[in-house]
């Protein structure tokens, strides 16, 4: 059932990469990923710390995950812009400026 739940996920992912190219899909990954990865480790190492269980504290998920989510905007920002950077200074490379001559000349 895993392999089939990962299987439609990179289905997806191709088809949007696909549809929107894959700088607009690798900034939209990281939007969705970087706050689920907080997320997760956060609860998981919170319920171990307060109940000794990792279960409990994957359940109390949706309570933390509101203000993790809030709290990982900066960070998913900061990747989104870099990327845009990244990307602004390669098209900015491929530019060449020339003199316009007359035929005259």
């Amino acid at each position: 059932m895993t392999y089939l739940f990962l299987y439609v996920i990179g289905i997806i992912l191709i088809w949007w990469t696909y549809r929107v190219g894959w700088l607009e899909a690798l900034k939209t990954v990281i939007k969705v990923l970087v706050p689920s990865v907080f997320i997760i480790l956060f609860n998981i190492k919170g319920g171990r710390l307060l109940f000794k269980s990792p279960i409990v504290g994957l359940l109390s998920v949706l309570p933390t995950s509101i203000f993790i989510y809030r709290g990982s905007l900066p960070l998913v920002s900061f990747i989104n812009n870099w990327i845009e950077k990244k990307r602004s200074d390669d098209y900015d490379s491929e530019v060449i400026e020339t003199d316009s001559v007359s035929i005259d000349d």
